[in-house]
């Protein structure tokens, strides 16, 4: 019994916090990384093929580790240059689970990006992205955490159409990019106008908009140091900045902390364990009353990097950012 109300707890306060709220939710926002400055495509479409190389990025999200159906995130994603042009490509992948399984959401998109020559070291990309994703929702499973009635029909891969654009400019050692990664504002699901009686949501897909930026310092002939910031903007929740400092050593090991304005402070290392193979690592503990919970171990994140060094050496760009 005890366990059971610890269970609808812990799912009700994910809810709250995570944009998918019993209770009148208002707007459904893009998954949360703290390690985006190695998954940019996901935020940006225009960084498609600015390593200059192909590669091939996995990362793996754990939130709120402790509560019941907190989010997990896996993220897969591709991108290159195409040999003599100034075009790039990218695939991305991206599978939210919400209340172990109330929630299922797939995103899949395709990346084109055209890069401009716009001064002796400064690079001007524009992307797009075009795809959209799959909804699943199960209510039956979600009333197993709630004794008070919850009306609405199960779905079932649901489509919804999308599309995306960006704009990224970068030097050796500094980079800007503006996006709005899904222009189309969708609503899901809706039954604010059933019986007042029973539990009350709706769903909508709102537009979110990223500033990206960040600048490499060169401290001395073995270590750099990148500060960066990701803003971002939505309709109907808080701004978020994330504010992170990273190390570089030898070119091969990485070390750093992030500040989620108001929300969370993280952790992050890297290690470059060979020319194409890099791990990632990081924790985020929540600064809000929820990091505060028993039930609340923080957040982890792995990721893990493979390019194709040797294929496009000529290409290579710094591999910072």
């Amino acid at each position: 019994m005890i366990k059971d109300m610890v269970n609808y707890r812990n799912l009700l306060v994910f809810f709250l916090f995570a944009g998918t709220l019993v209770s009148t939710l208002q707007g459904q926002q893009d998954s949360q990384y703290t390690q985006y400055m190695y998954n940019t495509m996901s935020v940006n479409p225009a960084y498609a093929g600015s390593r200059g190389q192909l590669s091939i990025a996995a990362l793996y999200r754990a939130q709120w580790v402790g509560l019941d159906g907190a989010p997990k995130t896996q993220t897969l994603n591709l991108h290159s240059p195409i040999r003599n042009s100034k075009l790039g490509y990218g695939i991305s992948v991206v599978n939210d689970n919400i209340g172990d399984g109330v929630v299922q959401e797939t995103y899949l998109d395709a990346v084109l990006s055209y890069t401009l020559d716009v001064s002796r070291t400064g690079k001007l990309s524009f992307g797009l992205k075009v795809g959209g994703n799959l909804l699943n929702l199960d209510f039956e499973k979600l009333r197993n955490f709630d004794s008070e009635p919850i009306q609405g029909d199960d779905i079932s891969n649901n489509f919804s159409p999308n599309f995306g654009i960006g704009a990224y400019y970068h030097t050796d050692k500094f980079y800007l990019g503006l996006s709005a990664p899904n222009m189309l504002e969708t609503d899901y699901f809706d039954n604010s106008q059933r019986d007042a009686n029973s539990v009350q949501f709706q769903s909508t897909e709102r537009l979110n908009f990223y500033l990206i930026t960040g600048y490499v310092f060169d401290l001395n002939s073995t270590l750099k140091f990148k500060p960066a910031l990701l803003t971002k903007m939505v309709g109907g929740a808080p701004l978020q900045l994330d504010f992170s400092g990273t190390f570089l050593l030898n070119e091969k090991f990485s070390f750093g902390a992030a500040y989620r304005w108001d929300a969370a402070m993280s952790a992050l290392v890297g290690f470059q364990l060979s020319e194409q193979l890099m791990l990632g690592l990081a924790y985020d503990k929540e600064t809000t009353e929820l990091g505060g919970t028993q039930f609340n171990d923080g957040s982890f994140e792995v990721f893990l990097r493979f390019e194709l060094v040797k294929s496009f050496r000529r290409l290579v760009s710094p591999r910072f950012f």
